[in-house]
């Protein structure tokens, strides 16, 4: 069987590729420029733009899954005819369909739902591979994390469980009509986050926590907007119930524990050293 992946130079995208071949099958991918995607060795890697739904269309053929993403270009914008992306699948004679990040009420995920295809909407909660792009360049020069809300709760997931689940369902099937929020094992706090990774690189890290007045000047000093600062303020001071609750649907889905914060930064903790 082959499957198309669409994001597959992203964070989790790259991942989904490598999932569907540890299990055996074949992958196409799709790339807005397959010349730089540098994916492993025997992956199809097609031409297209998810922005543009009909450089997608010959993506489709003879797919029985695809993973899509629910946003087009590196600015995460949302897409501009999600429904005539699914319209081109099922003309395809594609099964099934995971979403990440899939909104029920988005148009390409009603335009799903109108389907008679399998689809899967999955909703990871914060990535621990955020943790690369907030604090490894801070952690090399610095050695110290200054940030508001150190007791923050967190039930961060890593991004290889999500794609593990995403493959699953694309293989296994079983899935269609579902939405899964995805966690890791744990809910931890800021704090204790800081004192994993300091754990794993081999040095205590300090902690600095800062009032959201100083939060904000920071922000503001790294080059962020007033809008990004106050959707932070938001996001981070109050954190929604789903964003620490955790779930077990990494384990449901594919027979695994899913792995932790602890597990996580033991992986990329050079990435964190001098």
């Amino acid at each position: 069987m082959t499957f198309l992946v669409t994001g597959a130079t992203g964070t989790v995208g790259r991942l989904v590729v490598e999932e569907l071949l540890e299990a055996g099958q074949r992958v196409r991918a799709l790339s807005r420029n397959p010349a730089k995607a540098a994916l492993p060795e025997g992956v199809e890697v097609v031409a297209g733009d998810l922005a543009d739904p009909g450089s997608v269309a010959a993506a489709f053929e003879g797919v029985v899954g695809a993973h899509l993403i629910n946003f087009a270009g590196d600015d995460y914008a949302p897409l501009p005819d999600g429904a005539r992306l699914v319209e081109l699948a099922a003309e395809a004679g594609v099964r099934r369909v995971t979403v990440l990040g899939g909104r029920a009420d988005g148009p390409l995920e009603q335009a799903l739902a109108a389907t008679d295809l399998e689809w899967t909407l999955l909703h990871p909660v914060e990535f621990m591979s955020n943790t690369l792009r907030w604090w490894a360049h801070t952690i090399r020069t610095e050695g110290v994390i200054k940030e508001p809300f150190g007791d923050r709760l967190s039930a961060l997931v890593h991004e290889r469980d999500i794609a593990a689940v995403a493959a699953t369902v694309l293989v296994e099937g079983g899935h269609g009509g579902r939405e899964y929020t995805l966690t890791g094992p744990e809910a931890i706090t800021l704090r204790e986050k800081v004192a994993i990774l300091g754990t794993a690189i081999g040095t205590e890290v300090p902690f600095v926590e800062l009032t959201v007045a100083q939060a904000r000047a920071k922000w503001a000093a790294d080059g962020m907007g007033e809008q990004t600062i106050e959707f932070l303020v938001s996001a981070l001071g109050d954190t929604p119930e789903i964003g620490y609750t955790v779930v077990p649907t990494v384990r449901e889905v594919t027979g695994r524990d899913a792995r932790s914060f602890a597990q996580w930064a033991s992986e990329n903790a050079d990435a964190f050293r001098e």
